[in-house]
């Protein structure tokens, strides 16, 4: 799959498709979709790893645990990240976990360029489909 996001239109916020072979690799996708908005992800040196897990009751609550647990790290420490790895998603104890490593740096002014903060991540137009060779997973952004 050559595609790996593309915006979709909204008034106020940002909404991004975000596509993979498979669910670990559009949440990965998501991720970078999520940072696209933020700066050019191209210019993100891979300095810095964060190994992470997350659990969610749902896909739904997954990916939106994922990509919350993403903005934490930029909030609290100034990272951006460019490089994503979901080792696996798997359904554990009723519970949906997610393992994966997120590379990026600290936040520079003169190296990056400042576009869009995220606010937070909603659940508002959020989908996860599986399409024939694909998932898709659709993702509102509150700027």
């Amino acid at each position: 799959m050559k595609k790996k996001y593309v915006f979709l239109p909204h008034t106020a916020d940002a909404y991004f498709a975000a596509y993979g072979k498979t669910l670990e690799e559009a949440f990965e996708n998501a991720a970078l979709a999520m940072y696209e908005v933020m700066t050019d992800t191209s210019k993100v040196d891979r300095d810095v790893e964060i190994h992470i897990e997350v659990k969610g009751f749902d896909e739904h609550s997954l990916l939106y645990n994922w990509l919350e647990e993403l903005l934490f790290y930029t909030d609290s420490e100034q990272l951006v990240f460019s490089e994503f790895h979901v080792e696996k998603i798997e359904k554990k104890e009723g519970d949906y976990v997610l393992k994966a490593v997120a590379r990026g740096e600290k936040f520079d002014p003169s190296k990056h360029e400042s576009r869009n903060q995220v606010k937070a991540v909603t659940y508002s137009l959020m989908e996860i489909n599986k399409k024939d060779s694909f998932y898709e997973v659709k993702v509102v952004l509150d700027l």
